[in-house]
This record gives structure tokens, sequence and C-alpha cells, in this order.
């Protein structure tokens, strides 16, 4: 880890249609809100927008690890089975207001011709906001980090498989593929 990392987690989850069903960037821009729900009980509310230079946004709302998190996320790379997505993402803690980037990278890969590998890999890192927010209120980085690294693991842990079954879902009525 940089010594700006705070944390690192990346889980994967197999899914039962083929690599060239899976359209990962359009399931993105287009998940409906309840869908994004669906996906975890700690997702609050989800939509798309574009950034002011045209690049395609998520903006993503939930709690980790008991902060209210709002995600920006602007597409650096949003292909079919690639999507790299930057975030200087706003926190809201009991200590008041920070900011941290987060690096959300959703991939597929085939496995076989009927069967892919979803992988959902969440980076945060400490952004100079954070770096004073932390001084302001006398948190030790390291704690913080290791706090965010429990928080963002338990909860990619759980969103994961949900988020390959929302995709799989989305390509099957997409491609009328049976399951």
């Amino acid at each position: 880890m940089s010594d700006r990392q705070m944390s690192d987690s990346s889980y994967t989850h197999l899914i039962d249609v083929g690599i060239e069903n899976v359209d990962i960037a359009e399931w993105l821009f287009s998940l409906p809100d309840a869908e994004y729900q669906r996906c975890s009980p700690d997702h609050i509310a989800a939509g798309a927008t574009w950034a002011d230079d045209g690049r395609r946004t998520s903006i993503k709302v939930e709690t980790i690890g008991g902060s209210l998190v709002i995600q920006h996320y602007i597409a650096e790379v949003a292909r079919p089975d690639y999507c790299k997505m930057v975030s200087i993402s706003d926190v809201l803690t009991a200590h008041g207001r920070t900011k941290v980037q987060v690096i959300w990278e959703l991939s597929a890969k085939a496995i076989d011709a009927g069967r892919c590998e979803y992988t959902n890999h969440v980076r945060a890192f400490a952004t100079d906001e954070f770096l004073a927010f932390c001084e302001k209120n006398n948190i030790n980085l390291a704690d913080a980090a290791k706090t965010r690294q429990e928080a963002s693991s338990a909860h990619n842990k759980g969103e994961t498989p949900l988020f390959a079954e929302s995709i799989a879902r989305r390509a099957r009525e997409k491609h009328d593929v049976a399951a």
C-alpha cells in the first residue's frame, strides 16, 4: 500500500453468462436505484449523469463502516468487460465531513463459453483534506486506514455477488439468454 492508501479490497463471483453478453458499462450507467439498493442493505441511492468534460459519471450513496459516503465516480474507462471509476467522495462521519479518493474497478473475464468471472475491486486513498481532518480530530492515519480496510472489505464481500448476479440478469434480459 502507498502511504496514502487506506484500503484495498477485491472479490470475485462466477456468473452463468458468457462474456460476449456482459456489458458492465451499460449496466453501471443504467442501474435503477432500487436494483442498486437490492445489492446491499448499506446502499441508499444511485444515479448517473455526466461530468463537465463529458465523461460518464455514476453517483452512489451508501454507508460504509457507519459513515455516509457520497461517491461521484467519473469513468476513466467504460467498456463492456471493464470499468475504471474514480471518485473524490464525500464522507460524513461522527467527527464531521471530509473527502477520500476511491478507485472502483469492475471487470469480467471469460471462464468458458457460458460463464465468466466478475471482479469488484475497490481502493481508497487519503486526500489532503482527509489528512488535515485526521490531524484536526487527533485521528491516527494508521488507525483510520485499519478501520476503513475492515469496513470496506466487509462491504465489498457482501455486494460483489449481488452486483455479479445483477449484471448477469441484465445480460440475460438484454440478450434473451436462459439461466
